[in-house]
């Protein structure tokens, strides 16, 4: 029979101070464990046999932490060790129990996220992953305003496709693509409790499978609203008065068309990015909706335009505000209600340039659509249109800019 431990009072157990492993008696395999300032209980017992990765049946022995020396008396420790005793005599594995049961606490913790905390990490992500912040303000504003009443401190777990539906019906037919969106959101928000397993079970914001027969089509409720645009019949008289307007929101207005590009892309272009000579300029992909380098052919006229644009010393931008930041995104519209034309849209420009190229001229569709950076479907036929499309480019750009009315620059001149 083993030599039992002698019990040791509190005063002697406190007394000991070299590093190592000391039996304190009272419970067979009650030690406490001194390593550097570390004080802490344990319990050393053998539980049967087990097979080591050699094949060989070895001891198996529980080395368990009762908490540490400053927190649990001596007396609990005795406690602690002599109910797991009692559990190892009853075939119980303590340590196996200790692990299923804080898997089980942490199981209920993550259970007991609210959509809205859930929703508050997805904004997080989405504002390291947008790039506009307005997108992000768009997100935070619809789920604040639908979602949140509903079900922001509702545990994900508990959320039920009728609380999505009490969300969505009420604007389903009157404003479907604010509530498509908002489905959407929650739909991510609740795929994000899903992988972080906060939620078990199916998605009920899912469109497939769960919300789709309980809601008509959006395609057969929204009424799509496209960019307002001008008819290409109208355009040079356009530009002819476009071209009588002081400003440099005017002159921006005026490049845009010129080139086709996006409101963004005309804001936020630095001089950095044009090169005059060459009649080119490179859009970065952080600055692209596609996050992809663009290269616009510039015509004649709009190389004119900006040898004609003032340049300041501590300002790069092309077009500046008043003050030396970016012109707001409402300023070239502002243009367009000073000219009496509230019922045009800077972006409809592009429409007017995708009518007229479709329309009136012999490119291909392929030229075009790179012309207003949209990626292709077929991603094997845009690998291999990109090098070969640029000299054709730079001729529809010049063609486009003779029907805008623009008189032919005299080269030999």
């Amino acid at each position: 029979m083993p030599k039992k431990a002698r019990e040791l009072s509190a005063l002697a157990v406190s007394r000991l101070k070299a590093e190592g492993r000391y039996a304190v008696g009272g419970v067979d395999g009650l030690y406490l464990r001194i390593a550097g300032r570390s004080r802490a209980w344990v319990l050393c017992v053998a539980m049967g046999t087990r097979i080591n990765r050699a094949g060989k049946t070895v001891p198996r022995r529980l080395n368990m932490g009762l908490g540490p020396y400053q927190e649990v008396s001596l007396a609990e420790a005795r406690d602690k060790a002599r109910e797991l005793r009692r559990q190892i005599r009853n075939g119980i594995d303590p340590l196996r129990e200790k692990h299923a049961q804080k898997a089980h606490q942490e199981k209920t913790a993550r259970k007991q996220k609210t959509f809205h905390e859930c929703a508050e990490a997805v904004l997080e992500i989405k504002g390291r992953e947008l790039k506009s912040k307005k997108h992000v303000a768009q997100w935070r504003s619809s789920l604040e305003t639908y979602a949140y009443p509903v079900i922001g401190q509702k545990r994900v777990g508990e959320i039920t496709k009728t609380d999505l539906l009490s969300i969505l019906e009420p604007i389903w037919l009157t404003k479907n693509e604010t509530a498509s969106r908002v489905r959407g959101r929650i739909e991510t928000v609740l795929d994000y409790a899903k992988a972080k397993e906060y939620l078990e079970g199916d998605n009920p914001a899912a469109w497939k499978g769960m919300l789709k027969p309980l809601l008509p089509m959006p395609s057969k409720v929204q009424n799509k609203k496209h960019h307002a645009a001008l008819p290409y019949g109208e355009l040079g008289a356009f530009m002819a008065e476009l071209r009588t307007r002081t400003g440099v929101s005017a002159r921006a207005l005026e490049f845009s068309i010129l080139t086709v590009a996006r409101s963004g892309e005309i804001r936020g272009a630095e001089w950095s990015e044009i090169d005059l000579a060459a009649k080119t300029w490179i859009i970065p992909a952080e600055r692209m909706k596609a996050s992809k380098e663009h290269r616009v052919p510039l015509s004649d006229a709009a190389v004119a335009l900006l040898r004609m644009l003032p340049r300041f010393k501590d300002n790069n931008l092309v077009f500046p505000a008043p003050r030396g930041g970016q012109l707001s995104d409402m300023s070239l519209t502002a243009v367009l209600k000073r000219m009496g034309r509230s019922d045009l849209t800077q972006h409809g420009f592009r429409s007017t340039f995708r009518e007229w190229a479709g329309e009136t001229t012999s490119y291909q569709r392929e030229v075009i659509e790179h012309a207003l950076t949209h990626q292709l479907a077929d991603k094997a036929e845009a690998a291999y249109q990109r090098g070969t499309l640029w000299p054709k480019r730079v001729a529809l750009m010049d063609d486009w800019t003779d029907y805008c009315g623009y008189e032919p620059v005299d080269k030999a001149a």
